[in-house]
């Protein structure tokens, strides 16, 4: 099976065919990570229930969670107002950054100086 034709027409992705994926824990609102996702990534994050996203330097599938057991229960996935962003609302179990932090924003928190 493939992503809904109408899901599909929906999304405007990059040249290399990628969509970005801000995810959030579902209960709380924090900012996990930045992944992205294919037409079939989405897919089987839609029909899986967990959060499946393609890696740009592995060139591959992966299960967030599947090797590190940090993973990710999809509550949610809504597509922005252009089609060229996706919220997915997940159950985060551990860590979501490879480091180790809890979220991919914890490390390097700029500092604002408002002018």
């Amino acid at each position: 099976m493939s992503l809904d034709p109408a899901i599909a027409a929906r999304l405007k992705r990059t040249a290399d065919g990628l969509v970005p994926a801000v995810v959030q824990q579902y209960d709380t609102g924090e900012v996990l990570m930045l992944a992205w996702m294919d037409d079939e990534a989405l897919h089987r994050t839609l029909t899986t229930g967990r959060a499946t996203y393609w890696s740009r330097s592995r060139r591959s599938y992966w299960v967030k969670g599947a090797t590190s057991g940090h993973a990710q229960h999809v509550k949610s996935v809504a597509l922005d107002c252009d089609g060229d962003t996706l919220l997915v609302k997940v159950d985060q179990v551990g860590a979501a950054c490879h480091t180790g932090d809890r979220t991919c924003f914890d490390a390097d928190v700029l500092t604002v100086t408002p002018a």
